[in-house]
C-alpha cells in the first residue's frame, strides 16, 4: 500500500484527491498539512465522514517524510516551490498540483507569476506529467509537476499537430472554466451576485498558463490564449482555432491516442462536452475543418478538477509507482 500526504488539503484540488484516493486500491491517505493543524480532517470537510480520520497537521517536511511514500502538494502558484525543495530534501517524492515546477525557463516565471523561483535547481529534475508525452520519465520520478487544467485540454489536441501544415501565425485558444478552477479563495468577482448568469473573460495575453502551453508545444507555436470564467462549478471547454496552410486529413495526426485510457479523440464534426467528461479523467476533443476560412476548429471538454488536476496526479502517482495507470481512475463522466 502506497502511503499519502497531502499538503493543502482544504482547497478544491486536496478535496479532489483525497475523494479518489479513498477509492484507490493501492494507495491511502495517512497525513494531510496546512499552515495551521490540529483538526481532523472531516471536521474541516464533512463530505469525509466516516472515508478519513486524518488529523490536519501543520506543515513539516521531516514528519511527512518520515510516514509518507509521495506527497503531493495542492497549494495556490509561488507557494510550493519552497514545501517542494524542503520536501525533496528530505527525500521524500512529490507530485506537485501547482504550477511551480511546470515551466524550465525562470524568467518566465518571474513575468508570469512575478515571483523569483526560490529552487531552480529543482527544475531539471521536475517530471512535466502530461502521460502520453512523459511516461517514460515519470517511471520511477521523485518529482512531478502536474500539469494545469487549461493546459491539458489545449496541448492534448494541439501537440501532436506540430508537424501538420499548419500557418505561421497564432493559434487562437478560447476557453471556459467554471468556477472551482478559481480556487476556494474569497474574491468579489467571483461571488454569486457577481457570477451568476455572468460569464467573463480575464486575464488577455497575460495568463500564467500561456508560457506552459507554449512551452509543450516546444516554442514552435505563439498561442493567443483568452481565459472566461463561467457560474458553473467545474470542468473546461475549450476552442481552438489553427489556420492552416492547406487542408489536410486530421485523424491520422492522432492515432497516437488510440491507446490512451483517458484521452477519447470524438473525430471530425463530433465537438466535445463537458457532461461526458465531468467527474472523470477523460478529455475528450474533436473538430471541424471549415474550408470556408481555411481553419481548424477544435473543441476539447475536460474537468477540471480531476482530468486536469487531482485525477492526473494520480495517474502519474500510479506509473511513478510501477501500479497500472488507470487505478482508481476508471470513471466515467457524470451525465446528467
Amino acid at each position: 500500500m502506497i502511503h499519502a500526504g497531502l499538503v493543502g488539503a482544504i482547497g478544491y484540488g486536496g478535496r479532489e484527491l483525497i475523494r479518489l484516493l479513498s477509492m484507490h486500491p493501492e494507495a491511502e491517505l495517512v497525513a494531510a498539512a496546512e499552515l495551521e493543524g490540529g483538526k481532523r480532517l472531516d471536521e474541516i470537510l464533512p463530505a469525509f465522514g466516516k472515508i478519513t480520520d486524518v488529523v490536519c497537521e501543520t506543515f513539516d517536511a521531516k514528519a511527512l517524510a518520515a510516514k509518507c511514500d509521495v506527497v503531493f502538494l495542492a497549494v495556490p502558484g509561488t507557494q510550493s516551490m519552497a514545501l517542494g525543495a524542503a520536501l525533496r530534501a528530505e527525500g521524500v517524492r512529490t507530485l506537485d498540483m501547482g504550477a511551480d515546477f511546470r515551466l524550465k525557463d525562470t524568467a518566465l516565471f518571474k513575468q508570469y507569476y512575478k515571483a523569483d523561483h526560490v529552487a531552480p535547481e529543482l527544475l531539471p529534475e521536475a517530471v512535466y506529467g502530461l502521460v502520453p508525452f512523459y511516461r517514460d520519465q515519470l517511471r520511477g520520478a521523485e518529482l512531478v509537476a502536474v500539469p494545469g487544467c487549461y493546459p491539458a485540454s489545449v496541448i492534448f489536441p494541439l501537440k501532436p499537430l506540430l508537424d501538420a501544415p499548419m500557418a505561421d501565425v497564432p493559434i487562437v485558444v478560447d476557453t471556459i472554466s467554471g468556477l472551482s478552477g478559481a480556487g476556494r479563495a474569497l474574491f468579489e468577482a467571483f461571488h454569486f451576485p457577481e457570477m451568476n448568469e455572468n460569464v467573463k473573460a480575464y486575464k488577455i495575453g497575460v495568463h500564467q498558463h500561456t508560457p506552459e502551453i507554449e512551452q509543450e508545444l516546444e516554442f514552435r507555436r505563439k498561442v493567443q490564449f483568452t481565459p472566461h470564467v463561467g457560474p458553473y462549478n467545474r470542468g473546461i471547454l475549450s476552442t481552438i482555432t489553427v489556420h492552416l496552410k492547406e487542408p489536410f486529413e486530421v485523424a491520422p495526426y492522432y492515432q497516437r491516442y488510440a491507446d490512451e485510457p483517458f484521452v477519447r479523440v470524438l473525430g471530425e464534426g463530433k465537438l466535445a462536452e463537458l457532461k461526458y467528461v465531468r467527474g472523470s479523467s477523460f478529455c475528450d476533443f474533436g473538430w471541424v475543418l471549415d474550408e470556408r476560412t481555411s481553419n481548424l476548429v477544435i473543441v476539447s471538454a475536460i474537468d477540471n478538477l480531476v482530468g486536469g488536476t487531482a485525477g492526473m496526479a494520480i495517474q502519474c502517482m500510479n506509473i511513478v509507482f510501477g501500479l497500472e495507470e488507470t487505478s482508481g481512475l476508471r470513471m466515467a463522466g457524470m451525465a446528467p
